[in-house]
């Protein structure tokens, strides 16, 4: 039986909508983008990357933050 991890797939589909010019995209299209990465994040968030990514996300902004002010 073949599995397919769902974070995966949302990877790929959300790789190929995003490489689609913008003028082709209608208000629907931009929508069901934004609803498909937001589920991707969800999905990413409580793993071991996610939260690597966290940290690095976390670090940044604390660098940008130091660096203002």
């Amino acid at each position: 039986m073949l599995t397919i991890n769902v974070a995966v797939l949302l990877v790929i589909i959300a790789f190929f909508r995003l490489r689609r010019r913008t003028e082709a995209r209608s208000r629907f299209d931009e929508k069901m983008t934004v609803v498909i990465v937001l589920a991707l994040g969800v999905l990413i968030a409580p793993t071991a990357a996610g939260q690597k990514i966290l940290d690095v996300l976390n670090q940044l902004v604390q660098g940008v933050s130091h660096a203002g002010s």
